[in-house]
């Protein structure tokens, strides 16, 4: 996904999510790719962010350094709060779903068809 993406997301998608006198110590975006890959991956948010610590292969996703030291499994709950807060989960998933079908990645589906759940694998951690 971030070699034809580039991400998902970028950090100016959450501008109002936090106080305009700072900026938040993580990047909202990189949250956002933790999180899809926490639910893909059936991790606790602790597994999350351990994950995140260790596995090369995560680090790749989410765009850290290899030797970035990750961070506390807490804000990820932090960011959840923040994006249950009013429509933002839709918008979010609404703009993702955009650049996905404008990357070919997925292809529209008409609006009277319903939304059927998928069936995700479940990786052993």
């Amino acid at each position: 996904m971030r070699d034809r993406l580039d991400g998902s997301w970028c950090d100016e998608d959450f501008v109002n999510w936090y106080p305009r006198d700072g900026r938040p110590g993580l990047s909202p975006a990189q949250l956002a790719t933790v999180c899809v890959l926490q639910f893909l991956l059936d991790l606790s948010d602790r597994q999350a962010a351990e994950a995140v610590r260790c596995r090369v292969d995560l680090k790749c996703a989410v765009a850290l350094e290899l030797d970035d030291p990750g961070f506390h499994h807490s804000v990820l709950a932090d960011f959840r709060e923040r994006l249950v807060q009013g429509d933002r989960a839709d918008r979010l998933l609404d703009l993702a779903l955009s650049r996905l079908k404008d990357a070919g990645l997925v292809r529209a589906a008409p609006r009277s068809a319903p939304i059927r759940p998928m069936s995700w694998p479940r990786y052993a951690t």
